[in-house]
């Protein structure tokens, strides 16, 4: 079955401007009834046309789909610049984007430093972890 966003209606609620963080956050509900689970990039490219934005600044998570299917409730928020949402957004949302790169080290490596930092007390732990 194919899906077409035209199929699948956005509707957002509880609507609000925070401009300490310089963004617009909302609930999304999106009513898709007899087709599957909308995709996020899809959610945010209706969202930036109705908010005439770039789908970019759009972060949409905390999606849950109700039993049976056919409606979907989550989260958005818009920022006002691109530059903003990396100042403000958690970086594992900002990784899901591509917008950053999460460099993991080994797993010995990881156990290795948390058995160093078992051995001291305070603030010398933070020496260990940096070298």
């Amino acid at each position: 079955v194919e899906i077409k966003m035209s199929e699948a209606t956005v509707r957002t609620r509880k609507f609000m401007t925070n401009r300490l963080l310089s963004r617009k956050q909302m609930v999304v509900d999106i009513l898709h009834p007899g087709a599957p689970t909308v995709k996020k990039t899809e959610v945010r490219e209706k969202l930036a046309r109705m908010y005439k934005t770039t789908p970019d600044t759009i972060f949409c998570y905390g999606f849950r789909t109700n039993f049976g299917g056919g409606k979907t409730s989550g989260f958005a928020l818009i920022y006002d610049t691109l530059d903003q949402a990396k100042k403000f957004e958690p970086k594992y949302r900002l990784a899901r984007h591509g917008l950053l790169e999460i460099k993991k080290a080994g797993r010995k490596q990881r156990k290795e430093r948390k058995n160093r930092q078992k051995k001291v007390r305070g603030i010398a732990k933070a020496k260990i972890g940096g070298g």
